[in-house]
């Protein structure tokens, strides 16, 4: 009964700060309380303490097998979300430009649908990190990784809740497109004999960087020449992504534009790369294998 309490409490104010949900997606799972996201988010922060205190005294785990179905699943959702959000969006008529959340009926509950599935698919996310503890990669666990994991769950909940179609379509659809590569990359990568064929790996910087700043332009041109998409839904998200670009850009001058040492250079070969903001060894290591070494 307390919990009960508590849950419509949380809610009742959730409601009182952004007004009525969209009455299309009630129902849907994970949705209808914020209860269940909270709590979620809470046990992968608590996970990533406890486990990192777990792991402490004992051998990191070689999670070479699990690391190739989960890069496998990930990609083929990621695929799946990229073709049918420009099914759905083709089929709705959506404007490029700008696109309501109310005009293209039954396209509108197709768009919401996938995106629900982009939404779910950042709690399996959390696996990224948890790969991360198992292989006692703890130094690879920073703030930049955890706020993209933990806020990006959270903000796709209150999405689907108020704007689950309309202009918000045009994020997942990039990003997806993006962890294609990516995911695909990195499960290639953790098998030794595919690795010197990853010609491409310089390349997914370059797309990621152009992800966000594109993601930023299309949220704005809404707030430009506006067709009723929410205009503080608009400002949030500009925000949210800017948040996202200074620390990438942050990264990326640290990464590529620091000079190396004379000694770095003689025994390490520059292999940086960076990912949704993070260096290159986050993924490596996530995916079971650095570069030109054996997962342990």
């Amino acid at each position: 009964e307390h919990l009960k309490a508590f849950d419509h409490e949380v809610n009742a104010f959730v409601d009182y700060m952004f007004g009525p949900r969209d009455t299309r997606v009630r129902g849907w799972f994970l949705l209808d309380s914020y209860l269940p996201t909270f709590f979620l988010t809470g046990a992968y922060l608590l996970c990533i303490w406890l486990g990192n205190k777990f792991m402490k005294d004992r051998p990191p785990f070689s999670l070479r097998a699990h690391l190739i179905v989960y890069n496998l699943g990930i990609t083929l959702l990621s695929l799946y979300m990229l073709i049918e959000l420009i099914l759905a969006t083709w089929e709705g008529g959506y404007n490029l430009q700008c696109q309501n959340l109310h005009s293209a009926g039954e396209a509108d509950i197709r768009v919401a649908k996938v995106l629900w599935w982009y939404y779910f698919s950042k709690v399996i996310e959390f696996m990224d990190t948890i790969f991360f503890v198992l292989r006692k990669k703890s130094s690879q666990i920073t703030f930049l990784h955890v706020y993209h994991h933990a806020t990006m769950f959270n903000i796709w909940w209150c999405v689907l809740n108020w704007i689950p179609c309309g202009q918000s379509f045009f994020g997942p659809t990039l990003n997806s497109f993006i962890h294609v590569l990516m995911y695909s990359y990195y499960g290639l990568s953790v098998i030794p004999s595919m690795r010197k064929y990853l010609w491409w790996k310089k390349y997914l910087t370059q797309a990621q960087l152009i992800q966000f700043l594109l993601t930023i332009v299309h949220t704005l041109s809404a707030a430009v020449k506006p067709c009723g998409f929410p205009f503080g839904c608009l400002m949030f998200q500009s925000s949210y992504m800017a948040t996202l670009v200074v620390l990438f850009i942050n990264f990326y001058i640290k990464t590529y534009r620091k000079a190396p040492s004379r000694t770095a250079i003689k025994e390490t070969p520059v292999t940086t790369e960076i990912k949704n903001g993070f260096h290159k060894d986050y993924f490596a290591a996530a995916n079971g294998s650095l570069n030109n070494k054996k997962a342990q």
